[in-house]
């Protein structure tokens, strides 16, 4: 049936890897994008602490802090497995290969994000 969607677990075909890799890094980010309203609070909340000694300065607050390194980071993941994807230029697996780093980037930034939130 055409309309059968790959097995996850066990894919057996290049087209089922590459869309596997896409679901996984779906996934990690769904995650990312959950945990990210927390990282916001403990930013802000970190903010209460450090107002007073960031006030009239240019340095930033904790969430501009925050918002300034994921925004580098995202650039940084994209060029990243853009580049690891050039091992298999060409070749049907480099979208499987760029998206198997996307997923492992970002699991790699929410054990990052996430071990700062809880340290506090």
């Amino acid at each position: 049936m055409a309309d059968e969607m790959p097995d996850c677990v066990n894919p057996q075909s290049q087209y089922g890897m590459t869309y596997c890799a896409s679901v996984d890094y779906e996934d990690a980010d769904n995650d990312l994008n959950a945990l990210w309203p927390s990282i916001v609070a403990a930013a802000k909340a970190n903010d209460e602490y450090v107002a007073e000694q960031v006030e009239g300065t240019d340095v930033p607050t904790t969430l501009e802090a925050l918002r300034t390194a994921q925004r580098a980071w995202i650039k940084f993941r994209d060029a990243q497995c853009e580049y690891e994807a050039y091992e298999v230029f060409g070749g049907t697996a480099q979208p499987m290969v760029g998206s198997l780093c996307l997923a492992r980037l970002t699991r790699e930034r929410i054990e990052v994000l996430s071990q700062g939130l809880y340290s506090r």
